[in-house]
């Protein structure tokens, strides 16, 4: 039985001489691996498909469980993501954090439509401020989101605070003073309550706070998820 899927590439492995094995993270059955044939030749027809980014129509192959890809219709290939560095890490670390947040038989329509915009405006703008958007969405999409509210411990406001603690745990801010966790910087929660699109200290939402956010949820991530989190760790080192 032949279906078509709207999907994104998440991951591309090497399986035989010039086949690959994708990762596809589609609207309309969740992720899904799928075989695909020849594509490491120079001139195979579907090279474009087994590409970092490759958003496409993909028709496949279906017996049970398995997939083969047999055609694609490319939609967007998010080219500029290619050309620059920043840019190309700053997606990466989307892609996968979008692959290890979601499960083959699980929907996950919500991360799809968000990743695919994420990629979008990051070939555009301001690529750390959107991925330090979709990374908030996609935890609390997940079931994992992080809590930039008041002090959940005491229930003080934290605007103002010099010093505070991030509970990995709990995922939320806390006093420095009744807190348990590693310690947070103003400008990191301030940058993430910018970004989850709440109230913050203009002032204390600076670049330095950006790269700050990163590294907290590079370490969230990898807490909850048990992931190394390459991309993004590769992102910050060039920021």
């Amino acid at each position: 039985m032949d279906i078509k899927v709207n999907a994104l590439m998440l991951r591309a492995v090497d399986y035989n001489e010039n086949d690959k094995i994708l990762t596809l993270l589609t609207a309309e059955k969740g992720k899904i691996s799928a075989g695909i044939k020849g594509v490491k030749k120079a001139a195979a027809k579907l090279k474009f498909a087994a590409q970092p980014f490759c958003f496409a129509e993909y028709v496949l192959s279906s017996r049970g469980d398995k997939h083969t890809v047999i055609n694609a219709t490319e939609c967007e290939s998010f080219y500029d993501l290619r050309t620059d560095i920043n840019k190309f890490y700053a997606a990466s670390a989307a892609v996968e954090a979008a692959n290890a947040l979601t499960f083959e038989g699980s929907e996950c329509r919500e991360i799809f439509y968000s990743l695919v915009k994420a990629l979008s405006e990051m070939c555009a703008g301001n690529e750390c401020e959107v991925l330090i958007r979709f990374l908030l969405f996609a935890l609390k999409t997940s079931g994992y989101g992080i809590n930039a509210e008041n002090c959940v411990h005491c229930g003080a406001e934290l605007f103002g605070e010099s010093k505070l603690r991030f509970d990995m745990d709990t995922g939320s801010f806390s006093c420095a003073e009744c807190g348990n966790g590693a310690g947070a910087s103003r400008v990191t929660y301030n940058v993430i309550r910018k970004l989850l699109g709440k109230p913050y200290e203009e002032e204390w939402a600076t670049a330095d706070g950006e790269k700050r956010a990163l590294r907290l949820i590079r370490e969230y991530v990898s807490y909850k998820m048990n992931m190394s989190f390459k991309s993004l760790t590769e992102y910050i080192r060039l920021l």
